[in-house]
């Protein structure tokens, strides 16, 4: 792969766009503000990254990370990314997101309802369990004995094997986590979800987004997904 479209410039974005221009991968990064709010992030990154409108960043590459709110995914126009393989990064927060219907009910998990909003793409879900600023802090040289897994899950075997090569060179091994229809296992409230990767597992939920990381080994990731049962969607309030 050469290029790598993202569509969403916040935390997950940024942090793959990082990891993404120091594996030498050009990156075109959009989001909905439009390209110049980008000047100062793609300043940061540097020559291997441009910003560009969400179409440029969804045409860049046979790949696109997909890092948008819950609610933002039925506004991409039809047909954006057909034929793409997406790596499809987002969770669903009622606090940020409002309620959707039919997660509450229990219709569908949030990538298979994204799924019928991207009916052509081929998405795959990956970077969703682990905080923003986890992922430079456990992205390692292939082959090193403290390399992290991520699980990854997708409908589409073609599509698994690309976003595992990419991941691959991001940084992270890869667990094959199955279908879609198995991704609840590691969205939020899962044992597979972002708590796994804390160096102090007990350290409270608003300490989070500054706790340092430990790796993750692909056993550990393979028992917490094995050992997780289905989450109250609706009862979900942050």
């Amino acid at each position: 792969m050469s290029t790598l479209g993202i569509i969403g410039s916040g935390n997950i974005g940024a942090a793959v766009a990082r990891l993404a221009v120091a594996a030498d991968i050009d990156v075109v990064i959009a989001n909905s503000r439009g390209p110049e709010s980008l000047t100062d992030l793609v300043d940061e990154l540097g020559p291997h990254a441009r910003a560009g409108t969400v179409e440029e960043a969804a045409h860049a590459g046979e790949v696109v990370v997909l890092s948008i709110p819950a609610t933002a995914y039925s506004t991409l126009p039809d047909g954006l990314l057909g034929g793409r393989t997406v790596l499809d990064t987002g969770n669903y927060y009622p606090s940020r997101d409002g309620r959707i219907p039919e997660l509450d009910s229990g219709q569908y998990n949030q990538t298979q309802l994204n799924q019928t909003h991207l009916p052509d793409a081929a998405l795959v879900k990956a970077f969703n369990n682990i905080l923003a600023h986890h992922i430079p802090q456990l992205a390692r040289l292939s082959g090193a004995p403290d390399r992290s897994t991520l699980p990854i899950a997708s409908d589409d075997p073609d599509a698994l094997a690309v976003a595992a090569d990419l991941i691959d060179r991001l940084g992270f091994d890869i667990l094959d986590a199955g279908s879609v229809s198995e991704t609840w296992r590691f969205e939020p409230e899962s044992a597979a979800y972002t708590q796994i990767y804390l160096a102090d597992p007990t350290v409270p939920l608003k300490t989070y987004t500054s706790a340092p990381a430990a790796p993750v080994s692909k056993d550990t990731l393979r028992a917490a997904l094995a050992s997780a049962t289905p989450v109250d969607v609706a009862g979900r309030t942050y």
